[in-house]
């Protein structure tokens, strides 16, 4: 909604302001998900009108939203180029033949409302199409530098209470007369989950600095994305080895931190796309002389 003009930002982001409302982020699909260019979801201009058909997939928020950010295919030529192959549009919940699929019971994060959502012919007036039309592409790239910094904010919390709990229990629990805590092995998974913590909470505070500067984070997001989530799996599964076989249990907290970990790696770009990004932003800014 960053994009959106003013008209649009009254109506959809002051209800929010209003009510206790969500909204959700339409791009994934079953057959699409860090490639983005691979979206197939159609919208058909008719007058001034747009008919969307298609489905979309992993929608965080997709059974409780009052309205969605939705990517869809307008370019007739399949093999357009994505700057010019797709359109974003502003799309209510209540649209006839919008209909959110069944929550999904993931492996992790099962508080979050995860749903596939179907577009049958979902009219949606030209006045919900955001910037204009062939726009949509270079939204939803914006839109992940925005993102990014909050999800590796997201985990950098898990990895800290990973940390707290592991920290704990070693100080708890005893072997061969002394708290694991003081034996060397644990208490350098401990030192290790501390630097990676610290590094990657850093890391985010930056991106985000750039944000609210209004300078692109492109590189940064990726970045601090990329770090958060692969020190968040880390420090969730040496919380869960120091916990031993309590750890494997779901009555002790870690073994839900593991599980909710793996999903950093995934979401908001894969960890193999992070580091295409960054290569690739590297590479741009060596040549053009401003790294």
């Amino acid at each position: 909604m960053f994009t959106g003009n003013e008209e649009q930002k009254k109506k959809y982001l002051g209800r929010l302001m209003e009510e206790p409302l969500m909204c959700a982020y339409c791009v994934t699909e079953p057959g699409a998900g860090s490639n983005v260019n691979g979206v197939q979801l159609k919208a058909e201009r008719k007058g001034d009108e747009y008919v969307l058909n298609g489905q979309k997939m992993w929608i965080t928020n997709g059974g409780v939203a009052n309205w969605y950010f939705v990517l869809a295919r307008t370019h007739p030529d399949p093999k357009a180029k994505a700057s010019e192959a797709f359109t974003a549009f502003i799309v209510d919940r209540d649209t006839p033949g919008l209909e959110p699929g069944r929550k999904e019971w993931n492996m992790g994060q099962r508080a979050s409302d995860n749903r596939g959502i179907t577009f049958q012919d979902v009219v949606v007036p030209k006045e919900n199409v955001l910037t204009g039309e062939g726009a949509g592409f270079k939204i939803a790239m914006l839109a992940f530098d925005k993102t990014r910094p909050p999800t590796a904010a997201q985990a950098v919390g898990l990895a800290q209470r990973a940390l707290d709990e592991a920290t704990k229990y070693s100080l708890e629990r005893k072997t061969m007369g002394k708290p694991i805590a003081q034996h060397q092995a644990v208490a350098f998974m401990l030192a290790e989950m501390a630097m990676g913590i610290e590094a990657s909470r850093v890391l985010t505070y930056r991106s985000a600095l750039e944000t609210d500067l209004g300078e692109r984070n492109t590189y940064l997001a990726s970045i601090a994305k990329e770090m958060a989530s692969v020190v968040a799996n880390k420090a969730a599964t040496d919380a869960v080895q120091i916990f031993g076989g309590n750890g494997y249990n779901s009555e002790y907290p870690v073994e839900k931190l593991m599980r909710d970990a793996k999903v950093y790696q995934i979401y908001e770009g894969t960890s193999q796309i992070q580091r295409i990004i960054i290569a690739r932003e590297l590479i741009n800014m060596m040549k053009s002389g401003s790294y």
